[in-house]
C-alpha cells in the first residue's frame, strides 16, 4: 500500500494498522487525495500551492473531502482553514455517516472494530487518565435532593443548544448486531452545524430531540455525551452490543467510558421483585433475590448511573442518588 495512506493512519496515531491505511485508500478518490489531505492544515489556496494543483481543482477536492467526513474547517480564518480527524474517534464517526458511504467501507470499518479494536480500546483504557465520553443519566424527573447540574441533564443539554441535528448511529451502521434504532446520533451546537453542512443529518426541533431521547430510553438505550462539564457536541443512544464503548466495558471491563455522577437505589419496601430492573442493566449491577416479595439489590461497584432500570420499574421502587462529586466530571462549568 502507498506510502501515504500509512502516513494518514499515523496522522491519527494508527500508523501500525494496515487497516485503517486501507480505509484512508478507500475513502480517497486517488493519491491526490491523500496528498492533499498530508498537506493540510491549510486554507485550499496554501493547499493547492503546496501540490501544484489549480485553485478550482483543489476546492472541488476540499469539498468532497469535507463531504466523505475526512476534513474539518476551522472558521477563525477566512477563508476557512481545513485539517484532518484528530484521532480515531472522529474519523470513524465522521467517515461512517458519508451519504453515499459503499458497502465496502462499512464493511472494512466492521472488521476493523472486530480484530482491532478491543486491542487498542484495551491500551487506551490503561493510558488516558480519563475517558473521554461518559453515561449520563435519563431524562425523567430526579428527586430533589440531588444536585442535578446542567451537565448531567440531557433535557438542559438539548434545551440550551443553539442547533440540534440527528445522524444515524455509526456504531450499529457499521456492526448491524441489532434492530435497535438508527437515526438516534443526535448532534449539538458546533457538531449539529457540521452536520448540516455536510448532509450527512437532518435538523431537529428542541421538542423533537427530547421526544428521541425519550423513545430512546423506552428501546433500552444509554445516554453516553463528552465526558466534559463545558461542551457537549454530542448525545450518543448506545446499545451494548454494537457500541464502540459498551461492549468492551461489559466483556473485558475495559474502562473506556465514565459512569455518569449517579446510582440507581432501590427502595425495598416499594420493590416487588419482578426482576425488569435485572433484565434492563446490561452491566450486572442488579441482583434478583429468589423468594417471594424480595426486593432486588443494585451493585454500586458495577452500576454506571444510566437510569435504564428505572424506567420500566411498574412499582417506580428506583431513584437515582448522587454518589460523586461534581468535580468527577473534568472542565470548568
Amino acid at each position: 500500500m502507498a506510502d501515504q495512506y500509512a502516513e494518514l493512519a499515523a496522522r491519527i496515531g494508527l500508523g501500525h494498522s494496515q487497516r485503517i491505511a486501507g480505509l484512508f485508500k478507500l475513502l480517497c478518490a486517488d493519491d491526490t487525495d491523500a496528498d492533499l489531505l498530508l498537506a493540510l492544515p491549510a486554507q485550499p489556496a496554501q493547499a493547492a500551492a503546496k501540490l501544484g494543483l489549480g485553485p478550482e481543482e483543489a476546492g472541488r477536492r476540499i469539498k468532497l473531502l469535507f463531504r466523505k467526513g475526512l476534513v474539518f474547517p476551522s472558521m477563525k480564518t477566512d477563508p476557512p482553514t481545513y485539517r484532518m480527524s484528530h484521532d480515531l474517534l472522529q474519523f470513524h464517526d465522521a467517515t461512517l455517516v458519508w451519504p453515499e458511504a459503499p458497502p465496502e467501507l462499512l464493511a472494512a470499518w466492521r472488521d476493523f472494530m472486530e480484530q482491532e479494536w478491543y486491542g487498542l480500546a484495551k491500551t487506551l483504557g490503561q493510558m488516558l487518565p480519563k475517558p473521554q465520553t461518559r453515561v449520563i443519566p435519563v431524562g425523567v424527573s430526579i428527586p430533589a435532593q440531588t444536585n442535578i447540574l446542567n451537565f448531567d441533564s440531557v433535557a438542559e443539554i438539548i434545551n440550551q443548544a443553539e442547533a440540534i441535528a440527528v445522524t444515524p448511529c455509526t456504531c450499529r451502521l457499521s456492526m448491524h448486531k441489532c434492530d435497535r434504532p438508527l437515526e438516534v446520533c443526535i448532534q449539538v451546537n458546533n457538531a449539529a452545524k457540521y452536520t448540516l453542512a455536510r448532509g450527512s443529518g437532518r435538523a431537529l426541533t428542541k421538542p423533537e430531540a427530547l421526544d428521541m431521547l425519550r423513545q430512546c430510553e423506552e428501546a433500552g438505550l444509554i445516554h453516553v455525551t463528552m465526558n466534559r462539564q463545558d461542551r457537549s457536541n454530542f448525545i450518543c443512544n448506545c446499545c451494548p452490543c454494537c457500541c464502540q464503548a459498551l461492549p468492551v466495558l461489559i466483556e473485558g471491563g475495559v474502562k473506556v467510558v465514565d459512569p455518569s455522577r449517579f446510582q440507581a437505589v432501590i427502595d425495598a419496601e416499594a420493590c416487588s421483585g419482578c426482576g425488569l430492573c435485572q433484565e434492563r442493566c446490561y452491566f450486572g449491577a442488579i441482583a434478583y433475590r429468589d423468594g417471594e416479595g424480595s426486593a432486588s439489590l443494585v451493585d454500586p461497584e458495577r452500576c454506571m448511573g444510566c437510569g435504564l432500570c428505572l424506567v420500566t420499574c411498574p412499582e417506580e421502587a428506583i431513584t437515582l442518588s448522587e454518589v460523586r462529586e461534581k468535580s468527577f466530571v473534568p472542565g470548568a462549568a
